[in-house]
């Protein structure tokens, strides 16, 4: 190969991106369902790491917060708001039942079904799982503005709540 070929070539390889910011620049990048996808697998996979520390991961840490704050969801209300099929529902409470951080109750105003309130020993460790799950926050979105921030979880209320 001549010389004048192998520096042409030299070139065009240094200009070139490399293939995550070829990847990041295509039209895909600038796809919302796909960053809106990419996005969740990234907050997702932090927000498990730290919260494994507490032997939750994201949906057990949603379950037990919504009884932690006294909301007392019914296992149906939580497949609804969750979004997940009730067998994986009755799977994460069976799980943090056992682990005594909360206990289904009847529920007042309909003696079929039962509510979901957290004990004192869940309280305490949603407390220090939702310290843990903030530092995850603030550091996924350490590059974001606190005014840019609000509207992001603005935007992202507006979208998940559409009614």
């Amino acid at each position: 190969m001549k010389l004048a070929t192998i520096i042409a070539m030299s070139r065009r390889e240094k200009t070139r991106q490399t293939g995550q910011e070829s990847l990041r620049d295509s039209v895909l990048g600038g796809d919302l369902i796909f960053l809106l996808a990419r996005a969740n697998a990234l907050t997702l996979a932090a927000a498990n790491a730290v919260l494994a520390q507490h032997g939750l991961k994201a949906r057990s840490y949603s379950v037990l917060a919504l009884a932690a704050d006294d909301a007392r969801p019914t296992q149906r209300e939580l497949a609804e708001f969750l979004r997940l099929d009730p067998s994986q529902v009755v799977a994460l409470v069976d799980g943090l039942e056992k682990r005594q951080l909360i206990e289904r109750r009847t529920d007042p105003a309909d003696r079929r079904a039962n509510v979901l309130v957290a004990t004192d020993a869940g309280r305490d460790l949603f407390a220090q799982a939702q310290e843990s799950a903030r530092a995850v926050e603030l550091g996924l979105l350490a590059t974001v503005t606190p005014e840019d921030h609000e509207r992001l979880a603005e935007l992202l209320r507006l979208l998940a709540f559409p009614d």
